[in-house]
């Protein structure tokens, strides 16, 4: 639930501290003081203040008999002492009742609405098929068809293991309730997350011989006064990665009022997926909840530090900024055009410290800067993965040398089939070296515009500026472990995301996703709208549903806006890569409503089940709201801000409006000057202001609220105008929406009452 204060004025901001987490932390005390009277809570350390707009994203877990709620979650936004919105999924019972009457089963319950989702959609597709003109019945409808036939597949995908605890549970292996055991519970969640139907079977089988050989390391942790004990599994199959588990509570439904279940957390790294699983910690031990890492496509400035020392500027021959993909323009030589704010020492240096394969340094070197001559910094780690393993220290990279040029030729040429992917390979240097260049200008730009170190970034060095470190993003090219598709892995602050390129073998020669800069873009953007809702150590707010389908929308809006001229046209998303002319998406991203139809109640239509249907809806709901605002304001060719001067200023430039200041002199946060800038800023403000497990109704408030903050609300109808075109206007709503998605949507075009007489500039 999320909550905008009406006045912005409580009990808290009464008080005579205006600090930010004091007054987080008095406001939440009053909230749950009579709904939550034996709960506590603690006040996460990944919470930060926003150094461009002032506002504090506080984040609050809550706790219960010494135990954390995993998803008791909190968001408030604090500035100068007053609550300005909130989000709240606190638990507002009286506590756990162990073995309670009922078992709740989420998947099953899951499995049982998509049967019933699936049985639905096809008769009504036939009986609309039967109702019409033989001649017009398969006219624009194929699509349509084609999604439907794979709904039944899409349910064995999910619901081949529904029944497996209960069978299970009798099994002598899994005999008696061992709260203090996470083997079994985790083996359970195995048995249903192993793409490997043999392996899952011999799990099945001899669940014994697999318990035997996991073995778990404990470890105590204190958080806020409260002890936590996690483990740390080992010899789980089907992992790259020892498995952590912690005991939690999790919200369960039980019938009109909510009950906790205790339950094992974990976090399970395997090669295509990094699963954060919730599975309940007594037999049968049920899948409770599960978000995947993996999301898949089908200011002031900090001190420079001395070292390193002067150094030579890299080189590229890549496609430039802004060009989208070898059908719309060619390669050329582009410098290292690093922003000094974002990356201090360039692309191509990192301290020894946190260099992953720097060894045997001495001690006072530390903290020295290392320069590299390879695709290897302090921001990004790219290299090829021909074999599409989860290993990647030792993986190729191109060495241009002291003289860091990167001059590689990208020529494919036609090949008979069988030798295509050999073709691909003659210019892995080229796609590496592409990949390392886009995926740091990304870093770069989403710098400027406020996903720094302490909102949740990805680093290997943060400068002493906050947030985790040790995090850069590892960045595969010509990923070996499939085709079509791209991907990336987003863990929490401080453990390193992985972005995997592919091969599309849509074409002759193939075509290479590092060269599609939209999909690149796209998928850093799941690492930056992650980080930044629910707070960068909470990697499960986008997980399913509407809030999942969000996490696709976005990357799709922020690479077709990146893409985008002052001469308006309509895109496509992925066209190049696909060999498709209308991209890999439902309808290219267009104002014409003929072209593109999609509403908010559209996500109700059959095929729009899955996250990136849902997402290619909220992305053209964006690219209508931001056509308003650059209808207002106009259109600027770079996005990328002016550098910051020696003292640390930001001057304006064309690219914000003319500097304000507050009463005691100081500068307000600068505020973009141009329609597609603003949006930009507008949309990540609004992320971080956003509750966990958004819906499509709190990420337009969050963006309203953002604009308040910014711009004191002077866009506040010409945004509602834009949202209301595309059915989220003021009273849109969804009716029956449970965690997985599903629900029944209204559409509202009205304006709210105060727009009424106003009409959007």
């Amino acid at each position: 639930m999320r909550v905008t204060t009406n006045a912005p004025v409580t009990t808290s901001s009464l008080l005579a501290s205006n600090d930010p987490f004091e007054v987080a932390q008095r406001f939440v005390q009053e909230l749950t003081r009579s709904s939550s009277p034996s709960g506590s809570f603690v006040i996460r350390k990944d919470s930060y203040t926003d150094k461009a707009t002032g506002v504090t994203h506080v984040y609050v877990r809550q706790y219960t008999q010494g135990i954390e709620v995993a998803d008791g979650d909190m968001n408030i936004n604090i500035k100068d002492g007053i609550v300005l919105s909130y989000g709240d999924s606190f638990y507002r019972g009286q506590g756990m009742e162990l073995l309670a009457h009922r078992l709740y089963d989420p998947h099953a319950e899951y499995c049982a609405s998509l049967d019933y989702e699936i049985e639905s959609r096809i008769a009504t597709f036939n009986q609309q098929l039967a109702s019409q003109n033989d001649q017009v019945a398969f006219n624009g409808r194929e699509g349509e068809k084609e999604t439907l036939g794979l709904l039944p597949q899409l349910y064995e995908w999910n619901c081949a293991h529904v029944d497996t605890p209960y069978f299970m549970s009798e099994h002598t292996a899994f005999s008696g309730q061992d709260f203090g055991n996470p083997s079994r519970a985790l083996l359970q969640f195995m048995i249903a997350a192993t793409p490997s139907q043999q392996l899952s079977a011999d799990m099945i089988a001899n669940p014994s011989s697999y318990l035997e050989k996991m073995s778990s390391t404990w470890e105590s942790h204190f958080v806020g006064g409260h002890g936590t004990l996690s483990a740390l599994i080992s010899n789980v199959p089907d992992t790259v990665n020892p498995v952590k588990a912690k005991a939690v509570f999790v919200q369960v439904p039980d019938g009109d009022s909510t009950s906790l279940e205790l339950v094992w957390k974990f976090e399970v790294e395997m090669e295509d997926n990094w699963y954060e699983a919730a599975v309940s910690a007594t037999a049968p031990h049920r899948i409770i909840s599960v978000v995947d890492w993996a999301s898949d496509s089908p200011l002031p400035v900090a001190p420079l530090p001395k070292e390193p020392a002067e150094r030579t500027t890299g080189v590229y021959n890549v496609f430039a900024w802004g060009i989208n993909d070898p059908s719309v323009g060619n390669r050329s030589i582009q410098k290292e055009n690093f922003d000094s704010l974002a990356s201090p020492v360039g692309w191509h240096s990192l301290p020894y410290y946190v260099d992953p394969v720097s060894v045997g340094f001495k001690p006072e070197d530390r903290r020295k800067f290392r320069n590299t001559t390879t695709t290897w910094g302090n921001n990004v780690f790219a290299h090829e993965n021909w074999e599409g393993r989860n290993s990647w220290l030792t993986n190729y990279r191109p060495d241009a040398g002291v003289d860091l040029v990167f001059n590689h030729t990208y020529a494919p040429k036609k090949t008979d089939s069988t030798d295509s992917l050999d073709e691909a390979r003659k210019y892995i240097n080229a796609s590496v070296t592409q990949l390392f260049y886009t995926s740091n200008l990304v870093h770069d730009l989403y710098y400027r515009y406020g996903f720094d170190e302490v909102s949740g970034n990805f680093q290997q060095h943060n400068f002493g500026r906050g947030g985790e470190e040790s995090d850069a993003v590892i960045a595969n090219a010509q990923d070996g472990s499939g085709y079509n598709n791209a991907n990336f892995m987003t863990p929490p602050d401080g453990q390193n995301g992985r972005c995997r390129m592919y091969l599309w073998n849509t074409a002759n020669p193939y075509r290479d996703g590092d060269l599609e800069a939209g999909i690149v873009i796209h998928e850093l953007s799941h690492g930056l709208s992650t980080r930044l809702t629910g707070g960068p150590a909470n990697s499960g707010c986008l997980g399913w549903g509407e809030s999942g389908g969000m996490g696709e929308g976005w990357g799709d809006f922020l690479a077709t806006t990146i893409r985008s001229t002052r001469n308006y046209s309509d895109y496509a998303m992925g066209s190049w890569a696909a060999n498709r002319e209308k991209g890999i998406r439902n309808f290219p991203y267009s104002l014409n409503d003929t072209i593109n139809p999609s509403t908010y109640q559209t996500l109700d239509k059959p095929g729009y089940w899955g996250v990136h249907a849902i997402g290619e809806v909220h992305a053209e709901i964006l690219w209508v709201v931001s056509q308003r605002l650059i209808s207002k304001y106009g259109f600027i060719d770079t996005l990328f801000p002016p550098m910051p001067q020696e003292n640390g200023t930001v001057p304006e430039g064309d690219f914000y409006r003319p500097a304000e200041f507050t009463a005691t002199g100081d500068r307000k946060p600068l505020v973009p000057k141009h329609g597609n800038s603003l949006i930009v800023q507008l949309i990540l403000n609004g992320m971080k202001m956003q509750p966990c497990r958004p819906s499509f109704l709190d990420a337009r408030d969050a963006i309203l609220d953002a604009d308040e903050v910014l711009t004191g609300g002077e866009n506040y109808c010409d945004l509602y105008a834009g949202f209301a075109s595309r059915g989220l206007g003021p009273n849109a709503r969804v009716d029956g929406r449970t965690p997985w998605g599903g629900g029944v949507r209204t559409n509202d075009y009205a304006l709210p009452a105060k727009c009424v007489d106003k009409k959007p500039e």
